[in-house]
Parts: C-alpha cells; structure tokens; sequence
C-alpha cells in the first residue's frame, strides 16, 4: 500500500494515510500523495463523498518535523522527487491539509486516533467527523515556535467557542474527543469511526449529487456573511439545482413510491 491509499467504491472515495510507523505524519510524499487524492475526488464525477482516514492508532501528527519542515524552510535541499514536486509546486501542501482547495464534494473524516498540528488542520477543512474515543486534538505548533499556518487561526475560532480556540493556540495543549464533541467540533465519537463514517458516506451518496454539492457549496459560502447578503447568495446557489433532471427524478421517486436514481445531472 503506498503512504496514501487511495480507492473508489461506488460513489464513495476512500483516502487512507498509510505511514503508521511515523504516526502518519506528513512528508512530502504524502503531501503530494493526498493533493493527488483531492484532486481526484474534485475531478472523478461518480465521486460523491470522501471519506479520511489513517492507518494504525494515529489519525495524523501533523508535518513530519525532520523532512517536511526543513525542506520547507531551506534548512535542506531536495532529496528525491517528492521533495522535487513541493519545491517546484507550493500550493501542494496547502492543497494536502484542504487550506485553499476545494474538493466540492462532501469530506468526512474518520479518525482513527490523535489529530495534532496538521492532522488537526486537516479535520477543520472536512465537513463531517467522527472520532474514536481515545483521540486527542490540538495545534502544538506554538510549541516548536512555528505557526499553525494549516488555517488555523482563522477555522478554529470559527468551529471552537472563540475563548477555546485561543487557548488552544497559544498553549499548544490538547483536548479529548468528548470535549471536542462537546465543543461541537465532531459529529460523533465512536469505538470504531471508519464503519460509522462509511454509513453517513452511503447516506449521502444515494442523495441527489448535483442538491448536495449546492448545499455544502451555499454552507460554506455563506459562513461569517451577513444574513441579507447570505441569502442572495443561496438563492444564487440553489436555482440552478431546481433546474437539473436529478430535480425531476426525486419528485417524481417519491409519488411513485420508488428510489430515485439520480445521475447527477
């Protein structure tokens, strides 16, 4: 299995960080790796939902210290053609923790154990979590004296309450899965979260594609804008949904007591 496993069932996009032997930290070939999977997910029609994952008892430990970092900073040069791609291409770590790109369908993440600096990172730019129990969250960037720069300072005060967010931050400690579900930032803690995870995925997959790409589109679109200026932009959003065959085909489903197959178009 390569250090991102990458596979399609159905409508469903499976992405597996595959480097538990260093805690699925982040070097650059599974940065390029995971921008490739994004990528794919963004591109490949049949894909209607992504589902995050990671290999062993670590969801991700964030940017690995002694290879991304120092070829980030200068402190080494390029060794292979992973370290190549990043030189050459620096929106591609931006891209891996979901920074600046989006991958239009819906991201849930399934984690699988602690979700630290970049790991974190990556959990705020998904849609839908859910956790294992034993799971511990933070950014200990602060710790290392460098910056959280994965969007950090500006997601977390928005999905933690604002006061949680900059302790967090600034100490650099950790919190527990049942206080980050208590804080709302996960859906669900579960002893097992992929199983749970892949249900939500099917459940979201057997919508009408083109309705749920609009909603999660409109979502996020319309965060921190004021409510007059939001609604103009959802109703931008949603009118081309009502014109689309998948529109036809639901209607149509539910008064023929049948299920919709929709196609997404």
């Amino acid at each position: 299995m390569a250090l991102v496993d990458y596979q399609v069932e159905g409508h469903v996009a499976r992405i597996t960080i595959n480097r538990p032997e260093a805690k699925n930290a982040i070097n650059p070939e599974v940065a390029c790796r995971l921008t490739d999977a994004w990528h794919s997910v963004r591109d490949n029609a049949e894909v209607r939902v992504a589902v995050l994952t990671g290999t062993g008892d670590v969801f991700c430990a964030g940017a690995d210290l002694g290879r991304l970092i120092p070829l980030i900073s200068g402190s080494r040069s390029a060794e292979d053609e992973w370290d190549e791609r990043m030189l050459a291409d620096r929106t591609i770590l931006e891209t891996a923790l979901l920074r600046e790109f989006d991958p239009i369908k819906p991201v849930i993440a399934a984690i699988n154990g602690h979700a630290i600096a970049g790991g974190m990172e990556i959990v705020q730019g998904t849609d839908i979590r859910v956790s294992v129990p034993e799971a511990k969250f933070g950014v200990q960037e602060v710790k290392w004296a460098i910056f959280p720069a994965g969007g950090s300072t500006v997601r977390l005060p928005s999905q933690l309450p604002f006061a949680v967010a900059m302790e967090l931050l600034l100490t650099g400690d950790l919190i527990t899965a049942d206080q980050a579900l208590g804080f709302g930032f996960l859906n669900r803690v579960e002893n097992d979260a992929l199983p749970i995870a892949n249900q939500i995925a099917q459940k979201i997959a057997s919508n009408g594609p083109i309705a749920v790409q609009a909603i999660r589109k409109s979502a996020h679109a319309c965060l921190g804008v004021n409510e007059q200026d939001a609604l103009k932009l959802e109703t931008e959003i949603s009118a081309p949904v009502f014109q689309s065959k998948d529109a036809q085909e639901g209607p149509r489903a539910f008064m023929e007591k049948r299920v919709p197959i929709y196609r997404g178009k």
